[in-house]
This record gives structure tokens, C-alpha cells and sequence, in this order.
């Protein structure tokens, strides 16, 4: 996948119909809390609030409409996720009537694996991380016949697209955001808003310190396989880059910041003190890796995205009570 084939003004405003049939537009705001920390303008997209609260449920609607569009909707599907995927792709699933079995490594976050369930998938625990649940995902498709849903597709980025958009319109004044990479498609999906509307805005890759395929991939211009220790961050716990997703990225990304799960933790303490959002490890990152680089951004209009906020109870308690 090419620059030329990221989806265009008219993909994303289509997907935008889909998508706004089963939610409305996110906010954004701008906290004064967070930007009186960072001493700058800090906005906030609010993808914590879709049904599922994660930015992938868009990505999700796109990929089944495109499917009925085609007259592909298969008979089953299958995927691997660490859980917003997942859920996505049970709620997209059940929406169009097929049924849906989802791969997840063992010992996965309890409660995004309830989640799925909730919506009517089957799940199987298989692996020890997301790379693991993956292959097996593939395998198990191949053997049943099933369509297998992958992390990073062109239709999954109209959906996705489509909250960049909601960010980069209602705030033009925009100079930076942070984007926190898992399989790519957050990242690569705000590179195609920007330039589907002409948006100067600098887009800063965010990787897990514990978990740097997409940072050591870029560096080396191929796909580096990257071991993921990340407790903490398990949307952002990738093993293999996606080579297609690289593409987008390398020629776009302004830079890539690495967090640790300290940093992580650290961010979500600040915005639940601030905002009183909950925030997963992912979707603390951004915010994360803008307080690092705080000293940098004076003067500037900073963005960030608090893109899921589905953390279990006993983690969220943890890592509050001075925990990581």
C-alpha cells in the first residue's frame, strides 16, 4: 500500500456515512489541565467514546461494508487481536450476521475478552502474543473456510480515517499529534486525513519502548522482527511490523518517540487526575510521548489521542495506586 492508494477525500467522507450510522462524530477538547502541564495548547481526541470504546470500530464498519458492496460477505470470519480489534470486528460481525471467532494470546485482558463475547464472538486463546494468535488466526481460516480479517487493510483505513478527519477539521490550528503505532493503521490512517485535506500538521509516530518493530523497521528501511515484553501497552505489543504499513509511514512520519510502560502509566494517572477519562496503555501513549517532549513544543497547538480506553479494573486500580 502506496501513498496513492491511502484512502482519498471521497473514501473517507463515504466511510463517514457508514460509520456515523451506528455512532456520531467523537469529541475533542482542549484540556486546560493538560495544557497547563505541558505549557501549550493540548487537545485531546476522544475515541474512548465509540461503542466500544476504541478508535477500531470504525475500521471495522468499513471492512464489512465494503465486503456487502463487493457480494463477498463470507459465511465466517476469523481474526487475532489483543481486543479492540476484536471488538470491531464482533460488533461489524454481528451487524451484517456472520459469525465471528477471534484469536487471543493467553492470559489477555479479562475484560476485552468479555467484551468480545458480549458481541457474539467465539473466542480462542492460542499463544503467547498477538504475532502467536496471529499465525494461528491464519492457519485456522485456511482449514475452515473463513474469511480471516487482518489488522492492516485499505478498508479498515477508510473506517479508521474517518476520526482524523472529525480531528483535523474541527481543529485546523493543529501543529503536531502523537500517534501511538500497534499494527499501523492509527498512524497511517492520520497520514491519509492529512494529506486527503491538505492539513500541514506533523504526525509523530508512538512506539512501546518494550515493543519496537515499527521503530526499528523504519530505521533499518525493512521489516525488523522485534521481541515485545510491554506489560503494560498490549494495543501497541507488535511483534512484526507490517511491510505495507511501512510504506505509508516511512515517508510521513515526522519522527517515531519511544515510551516505557512507566511513561505509560504515568500518562494515565495524569489524565484520569485531569480529564477523569480512563485510559488504556495505548491510549495513554500519546499523551505520554507528548510529556516527554514537552520542553520541545512551546508555542505550539499539540494533539493527542486517547484512542481506547478498555484497561481491566485490577490494572487501572494498580497502576493509579502508583503502579505500573
Amino acid at each position: 500500500m502506496t501513498h496513492d492508494t491511502l484512502p482519498t477525500l471521497n473514501d473517507i467522507e463515504a466511510a463517514a456515512e457508514v460509520v456515523y450510522r451506528e455512532f456520531p462524530p467523537t469529541p475533542q477538547y482542549r484540556w486546560a489541565t493538560l495544557s497547563a502541564r505541558l505549557g501549550t495548547d493540548c487537545w485531546v481526541k476522544h475515541e474512548n467514546h465509540t461503542p466500544v470504546g476504541a478508535f477500531k470500530i470504525r475500521g471495522g464498519l468499513t471492512y464489512f461494508d465494503q465486503l456487502e458492496a463487493r457480494g463477498e460477505l463470507p459465511r465466517e470470519v476469523m481474526s487475532a487481536t489483543r481486543g479492540n480489534h476484536g471488538q470491531s470486528i464482533g460488533w461489524a460481525a454481528r451487524a451484517h450476521g456472520v459469525p465471528c471467532t477471534i484469536v487471543v494470546p493467553r492470559g489477555n485482558s479479562v475484560e476485552k475478552n468479555a467484551a468480545m463475547r458480549a458481541l457474539g464472538a467465539t473466542l480462542i486463546e492460542h499463544g503467547d502474543d498477538f504475532q502467536a494468535s496471529r499465525e494461528h488466526a491464519i492457519r485456522l481460516a485456511g482449514e475452515r473456510g473463513a474469511h480471516m480479517v487482518p489488522s492492516f487493510h485499505f478498508d479498515l483505513l477508510r473506517g479508521v480515517s474517518t476520526y482524523w478527519w472529525e480531528f483535523f477539521r474541527a481543529v485546523p490550528a493543529l501543529d503536531v499529534v502523537y500517534v501511538p503505532i500497534g499494527q499501523g493503521s492509527g498512524a497511517c490512517s492520520a497520514i491519509a486525513a492529512k494529506l486527503a485535506l491538505g492539513h500541514a500538521v506533523r504526525i509523530v509516530g508512538v512506539v512501546s519502548a518494550h515493543a519496537t518493530t515499527y521503530a526499528d523497521s523504519l530505521a533499518a528501511g525493512r521489516v525488523v522482527e522485534s521481541p515485545v515484553t510491554t506489560v503494560l501497552a498490549d494495543g501497541m505489543a507488535c511483534r512484526v511490523a507490517d511491510a505495507a504499513a511501512l510504506a505509508v509511514l516511512a515517508p510521513h512520519l515526522d519522527r517515531i518517540v519511544r515510551v516505557t510502560d512507566d511513561q505509560v502509566a504515568q500518562a494515565m494517572r495524569m489524565l484520569f487526575a485531569d480529564t477523569h477519562n480512563v485510559a488504556e496503555g495505548a491510549g495513554a501513549a500519546s499523551f505520554a510521548a507528548a510529556w516527554l517532549e514537552r520542553e520541545t513544543l512551546k508555542g505550539q497547538v499539540v494533539g493527542t489521542t486517547l484512542c481506547g480506553g478498555n484497561v481491566d479494573s485490577a490494572v487501572m486500580a494498580a497502576v493509579l495506586n502508583g503502579g505500573a
